[in-house]
């Protein structure tokens, strides 16, 4: 009765892609999150100024408003400034528009290199209590 209590950390997930969305959100919720899904860009903001997630898993190639400017829009805002962002885009870290990394965000990866274990096991990397961090680093 006392875990129904405890409040589940909020994530955002932005993702055109339905079926992909729906894979992330399912498994995480799953895992203990509660997790919220926009499919563009303006959704995504929208969302995000509502629920002031703890964490938004944003994919750079959305329709109306692009990934990044999403980010920026949100690290200018009070509501957004600090929420943590961690980037999960078909692009290579390489192509994607600079300037990410001074944005704040919490890592970035493609998604194309990501199983489902990965998804679970970098959001419990970022969410878990401080004591038990460890490197959200994906690469090898």
């Amino acid at each position: 009765m006392d875990e129904e209590n405890v409040q589940k950390p909020k994530i955002v997930i932005v993702e055109d892609n339905f079926a992909l969305a729906d894979i992330y959100k399912t498994r995480l919720d799953i895992i203990g999150y509660n997790c919220m899904v926009a499919h563009d860009g303006m959704a995504a903001l929208e969302l995000i100024e509502r629920e002031k997630p703890d964490l938004v898993l944003l994919d750079l190639m959305v329709p109306r408003i692009a990934g990044d400017e999403i980010l920026r829009r949100m690290r200018a805002s009070d509501w957004g400034k600090d929420i943590r962002v961690f980037i999960i885009s078909n692009l290579n870290e390489k192509d994607a528009p600079e300037g990410l990394r001074e944005l704040g965000i919490e890592g970035y990866a493609v998604k194309v290199g990501l199983t489902d274990d990965d998804i679970d096991r970098l959001v419990d990397n970022i969410l878990k209590p401080t004591d038990q961090e460890e490197d959200v680093s994906l690469e090898g």
